[in-house]
């Protein structure tokens, strides 16, 4: 799996962008890919807050992570502006029968493969070695273009899924 997906991001957003991850609870097929990236090019293309354009990007990443974002050092974003960010994105869920605002199910990198787990288990997947201190973890609460490039997908141990897990405990 490649891991590079930084060079994917526009280049031309400021560090400081704000930042919007739906995980999906599976991978969007390759026709809903395409689907999605049409309606999402479209939403960014005519997105606009109190009257300004916005200059916004948004893309799907890993076949299963819809990311936002807005560069607001000319436009900021709030209000109607957020609302119909996440119109796009309900309406998205209903289209393709997905869920895209479950907060309860992270995602991993096993095996080369993107893997779900509802966070109550994660205790228990740890206890049996699915998840581990240096397990790769998508970090969806990055909230900046900055923190999308250096902390989106980190090990577990330097997230803040460390704090709710005993790594010590002996099977």
């Amino acid at each position: 799996m490649d891991l590079h997906y930084q060079q994917l991001l526009p280049e031309d957003f400021d560090p400081l962008s704000r930042v919007w991850i739906y995980q999906a609870n599976r991978k969007f097929m390759l026709s809903e890919v395409l689907a999605t990236e049409e309606i999402l090019n479209e939403f960014v293309g005519k997105w606009n807050a109190h009257g300004s354009p916005v200059k916004g990007f948004a893309t799907i990443f890993y076949g299963q992570f819809v990311i936002l974002m807005a560069d607001e050092t000319q436009t900021g974003v709030s209000g109607c502006s957020t609302d119909s960010s996440v119109r796009v994105i309900k309406d998205l869920e209903q289209r393709f029968n997905i869920a895209l605002f479950d907060r309860q199910l992270l995602a991993f990198i096993k095996n080369d493969k993107i893997e779900l787990l509802p966070l109550p288990q994660i205790q228990y997947a740890a206890e049996n070695g699915f998840v581990q201190p240096d397990t790769l973890y998508f970090n969806n609460t990055v909230q900046t273009k900055q923190e999308l490039e250096q902390s989106w997908i980190i090990p577990v141990k330097q997230s803040w899924l460390a704090r709710k897990i005993n790594f010590t405990v002996t099977q």
